[in-house]
C-alpha cells in the first residue's frame, strides 16, 4: 500500500547536524538502518526527490536515492548501516554514492554488481607539476589541443597503445605491473595508487570473450559521459602540511586530473554477472526489494567468478589511466619542450570510486572481515592505515574529488572518524541533480561551451551536443558536497583546484 509523503517522513530522524537516519521499516526486510550525509541545500534536494516520488511523478525509472539506500539495507549479510554520501543520487540497484559492507563470516552474505556499477573502477588520478599557471596560460589552447591529439576521446574511441590478445590478458592479470613492464609507467606511479594498481585476486579467464573484445581496442582512451582530463591550478590550500606532503607548495601550481574507468570491458563484465546472478538468486532463494539488486552469495561460484572478473576489470582501469598518464606526459613534453621528469609530473594519487573489496574494519567494537561495496564513493583511509603509502602515513590517504565540467575539484584526506562511521569512505564528486535526459532538454550546448570560454577555460570536446549532460547546472554543488564531508568529519579538506583546460568525449 502506497504511503503519503508525510507518512514516509516518520521514518527519518536527524542523527547529527550533517546526517539523517533512515529507520528500519521504511522498506521491507531492512536488516540495518540507513544513514545519509547532507547539509541544508543538499537536504532539500534529497527530500524534494522523495516528495516527487511519493506524489507519483516519474523519476527516469529509478527509485529516489533514500529508497535505494534502504533497499540495500535489506540485503542479506549487511552490517553496520547502508550509507549515503552527500553526492548520493539514483543509480542502478544501489544509489550512486552508496556504501555497504557484508560480513564475510556470514554464509548468506552477498555481492551485488549494482553495488559496484557498470563502469568498474571508474576513478580519478591526479598528477602534479612544478609549472605555475603563468607558465601555462599563454599556451593553454596549444596544450588543450596537444592533450586532445594524444588522448583518444569520445564514444567508440580507439586507443593508440598497441595490444594483442596476450597483452590484454596480461594487463587484466597484472594491472599497473604490466604498464611498468611495457614502459608506460614510472616505478613510483604504482606506489601512489590504491591497491598499488593491481588487485591480486584478478583472473582474466573469468572475463568473457565479449568483454575482452570490447576492451581490446579501448586501452588508453578517455571515453565519454562524465569522464575528462583537465589541466587545473591550485586555487586554495586548506592544510599546508598535507598539501606539502603531496608536493603542493603554492597556489597557482599546475596539476592534471584524469577521470576514467574500465570502458566497455567493465560494462560487459557487469552485464554478464547480472545475468548469472539472476539464476543464482532463484536457486538460492534470495529475496530482494528491487530486481536491480541482483546478487549472489559471496561464497557461491557466481559470487566468486564476479569478484575475480571485477578485479580484472579494475586492473584494466588502472592500466587505462596509466596509459593516459603516459600520453599526457608526452603532450606536456611536446608543448613545453621539457621532459616530464624535469616538470615533476609525478602521480599524487589514483583512487577508485566504483569497486568492491575485502577489508578489515572495527564494527561494534569487534574487528571483522567485510566485503565493502563502494559505488560512486571514494576510499578515504585514515593516517597510519597499513594500506596507504608510506608518504601519506601521517596525513591520511589522499582523496580525489572531481567537479563537473568547469567547476572546481578538491583533494581531501581520510580521517579516523570516517573509519568508524563510513568504512573509511567519502564522496566522489558533485552528484547529479538533473537526469541526463532533462539536461539535454533544458540546456543548450552552445551556451554551455560559451560559458566555459568566458571563464577562461580552454575546452576540446569530441561530442559537443553531449556537453549539456555534464554542464554544471546538471550537478549538485561540489563545494556543498565536500563541505558536508569535512564538517561531518568523515574526510578533511586539503586543497582546491580549478580547471583552465578541459578535454572531454
Amino acid at each position: 500500500m502506497k504511503r503519503s509523503y508525510s507518512e514516509e517522513l516518520k521514518f527519518f530522524e536527524r542523527a547529527s547536524p550533517y546526517s539523517w537516519r533512515i529507520k528500519q521499516g521504511f522498506v521491507p526486510n531492512m536488516q540495518v538502518e540507513g544513514i545519509f550525509y547532507v547539509n541544508e541545500p543538499l537536504e532539500k534536494l534529497t527530500f524534494d526527490e522523495l516528495q516527487q516520488a511519493a506524489g507519483g511523478e516519474g523519476h527516469g525509472g529509478f527509485l529516489p536515492a533514500v529508497k535505494q539506500i534502504s533497499n540495500v539495507a535489506a540485503l542479506p549479510g549487511i552490517v553496520h548501516k547502508s550509507i549515503g554520501l552527500p553526492d548520493v543520487h539514483s543509480g542502478y540497484g544501489f544509489a550512486i554514492g552508496n556504501v555497504a559492507a557484508f560480513d564475510m563470516d556470514n554464509p548468506d552474505a552477498i555481492v551485488s554488481p549494482g553495488g559496484v556499477g557498470f563502469d568498474i573502477n571508474c576513478g580519478v588520478r591526479l598528477l602534479r607539476t612544478n609549472l605555475h599557471k603563468d607558465d601555462v596560460e599563454p599556451v593553454k589552447e596549444q596544450l588543450a589541443q596537444a592533450m586532445f591529439d594524444h588522448i583518444p576521446v569520445g564514444v567508440g574511441s580507439k586507443g593508440v597503445i598497441p595490444l594483442s590478445d596476450k597483452d590484454l590478458n596480461e594487463a587484466l592479470q597484472l594491472g599497473m605491473d604490466w604498464s611498468l613492464r611495457e614502459g608506460y609507467a614510472w616505478p613510483e606511479d604504482k606506489e601512489h595508487c590504491e591497491e598499488n594498481g593491481r588487485m591480486q585476486q584478478a583472473d582474466h579467464s573469468k572475463v568473457s570473450s565479449k568483454a575482452k573484445k570490447r576492451g581490446l581496442p579501448q586501452l588508453g582512451t578517455l571515453g565519454a559521459g562524465n569522464h575528462y582530463a583537465e589541466v587545473q591550478v591550485v586555487e586554495e590550500i586548506f592544510d599546508k602540511q598535507a598539501a606539502n606532503t603531496m608536493g603542493i607548495d603554492r597556489e597557482g601550481q599546475v596539476c592534471i586530473m584524469i577521470h576514467s574507468g574500465s570502458r566497455g570491458l567493465g560494462h560487459q563484465v557487469a552485464t554478464d554477472a547480472l545475468a548469472q546472478m539472476e539464476k543464482a538468486m532463484k536457486r538460492d532463494k534470495i529475496i530482494v526489494n528491487d530486481r536491480q539488486l541482483a546478487c549472489a552469495k559471496i561464497t557461491s561460484t557466481e559470487g566468486q567468478d564476479y569478484l575475480k572478473a571485477m578485479a580484472a576489470a579494475g586492473n584494466y582501469a588502472w592500466v587505462n589511466r596509466t596509459s593516459m598518464t603516459h600520453l599526457t606526459r608526452k603532450a606536456f613534453e611536446k608543448v613545453f619542450s621539457s621532459t616530464p621528469e624535469d616538470m615533476d609530473m609525478h602521480v599524487i594519487y589514483d583512487v577508485s570510486h566504483n569497486i568492491a573489496k575485502i577489508e578489515e574494519h572495527v564494527i561494534d567494537g569487534k574487528q571483522r572481515t567485510v566485503l565493502v561495496h563502494r559505488k560512486g564513493s571514494t576510499r578515504a583511509f585514515s593516517p597510519h592505515h597499513p594500506l596507504i603509502p608510506n608518504d601519506y602515513q601521517i596525513t591520511g590517504q589522499p582523496v580525489l574529488i572531481g567537479g563537473t565540467m568547469g567547476t572546481c575539484s578538491y583533494v581531501l584526506t581520510g580521517t579516523e572518524q570516517g573509519m568508524q562511521e563510513t568504512f573509511g569512505t567519502t564522496c566522489h564528486g558533485a552528484g547529479r541533480a538533473l537526469s541526463r535526459a532533462k539536461s539535454r532538454r533544458d540546456l543548450d550546448y552552445k551556451e554551455v561551451l560559451n560559458k566555459l570560454k568566458e571563464l577562461g577555460i580552454a575546452i576540446r570536446v569530441a561530442s559537443p551536443k553531449l556537453v549539456t549532460e555534464e554542464a554544471p547546472e546538471s550537478y549538485k554543488n561540489v563545494t556543498d558536497v565536500v563541505n558536508t564531508c569535512h564538517e561531518a568529519g568523515i574526510s578533511k579538506k586539503t586543497f582546491k583546484l580549478r580547471p583552465i583546460a578541459v578535454i572531454k568525449g
